[in-house]
Formats: C-alpha cells, structure tokens, sequence
C-alpha cells in the first residue's frame, strides 16, 4: 500500500463518528486560574478487517486581564491489517502579553511528527506582535504577525530545494487570525488560520487552518466536531501538499 492510499484511509478512519474526537477548548475566563479540556478515544476491530486507533488530546490555557498562555497537544496512531495508517504528534503552545489594550505580543512554539508524512520532527519558534480587533464576551478577534525559524528532520532523505537532505531549516514569516465565538451559553466556536511563508528566494510556504465546534452537554462534557487542514508547498517527492483531518466525539473540561 503506498502513502497516498495509507493517508486516504488515515483520514476516513479518524472521521469516523465515536472513533476520534474534536480538540477540545478549555474555558477561557481572565481569573488567573489554570483551565485544561482533555479527550481520550480508542477503537478496536477483528475479523474480515482487523483495525485499532488510539486518539488523545489535551488543551491547557491561564488568563489573566493582560495575558494569556495556552499550551497542548493531540496524538492520532491508527493500524489496519497489520499497516500503519496514522502516527502524528503535535504540541504547541503561545504567550500573549497586553502592552496596550489593543496590541499585544506573542511568543510561540510548536512541534509536529508525523511518519507518514517522513517528518522526523518540526520544530518551530516565533515571535512578533498582535492586534485585538474585536474583544467581547461573546466574540474575539485577534491579528498577528511575527518572525521565527522552522527546521524539518527527515525520516528518509527528502529532495527539497533540489537537493537531497535529512534536515531543512529556514527563516519563515508568521500571519495569524484568530477568532472565539460564543453563539449560545452552551455552543462554542473556534478558529485559527497560520501562515507561514518563507524569507529565502522560492523557499516556498506552509499553512495551517484548524476549528472546533463544542456543545457542552453538562458542565464538563461536550460534544465536539473539529478540522485541521496543513499544507506544505513543497514537502517533498512523493508526498501530497495537503493533509485533512476531520474528528468528532467527546471533550471533558477542568475548570
């Protein structure tokens, strides 16, 4: 089965309901107190098609009047008929600091492995500064933009720039939005859009596009529907741009 077919079937087995869960959204509340929404779902079949899946995440925030810290994680490993067709980490987290009720700035870092995508590692670190275009009780709307460096360690030797290489690091810049919607005491939006392009000549760019939606059903469970789309211009021979993943299930905050 090659990488193509393996990502395919990657994605409808994490779409599947009961199978896989949105990332949760831990409650934001400017009290100075650490929150945190966590989730947990596995799968197992045997018979005519033997298959198993293991999905977690986490999501942690602290605000304060001026501040906001958020940091988390999802881990998605899935197996039919004895092949691998998923096996992703990512962690991330990102400080704001208020210089100015409307400006503030922003430090952020991630990480990202994926196998199937012969990512080793992804390491990235910004910095840069933000605008609060909107900020309300029920909708927040937040600009940014910054500098940072990324670098790519291969599974394999990857052709990238028109060389074969293990790793890949380069300067990138950062262009964010970000919204929180509240549409209904019990219904809750989120999104975020990431770009990343380049400073080198023809370096290419990445994106990221990730959103939830949670309907709380008690005051610590929720049902919760999520997408996240990557893209990567350049990722290497034999490798798609694109990477969707579409979750639904259950989230447990801790407030």
């Amino acid at each position: 089965m090659n990488h193509h077919r393996i990502r395919t079937t990657a994605c409808l087995l994490l779409a599947a309901p009961g199978m896989a869960f949105a990332q949760a959204q831990a409650t934001v509340k400017p009290d100075g107190e650490f929150r945190y929404a966590l989730g947990l779902a596995a799968s197992y079949a045997s018979g005519n098609t033997s298959s198993s899946s293991v999905n977690i995440t986490g999501d942690g925030v602290r605000a304060t009047a001026g501040s906001k810290w958020e940091f988390g994680g999802k881990a998605v490993w899935g197996r039919i008929d004895g092949v691998t067709t998923a096996e992703n980490l990512a962690l991330g987290t990102q400080y704001d600091r208020d210089f100015t009720p409307e400006w503030f700035s922003l430090t952020k870092a991630d990480y990202l492995r994926d196998k199937l995508a012969n990512v080793e590692g992804r390491y990235s670190l910004f910095g840069g500064v933000g605008r609060h275009v909107i900020k309300t009780d029920t909708l927040t709307w937040d600009v940014s933009a910054g500098l940072g460096y990324t670098e790519d360690r291969y599974v394999n030797a990857a052709d990238v720039k028109g060389e074969l290489r293990t790793s890949y690091g380069r300067a990138e810049v950062l262009l964010a939005e970000e919204s929180n919607h509240k549409w209904t005491d019990t219904t809750t939006f989120h999104q975020k859009l990431s770009l990343y392009p380049a400073l080198r000549s023809g370096g290419g760019y990445r994106g990221v596009f990730d959103s939830g939606l949670s309907v709380a059903m008690t005051k610590t469970l929720s049902l919760t529907a999520g997408l996240n789309y990557r893209y990567n211009s350049d990722p290497g021979e034999g490798l798609k741009k694109g990477d969707t993943l579409f979750v639904t299930g259950i989230a447990m905050k801790i407030d």
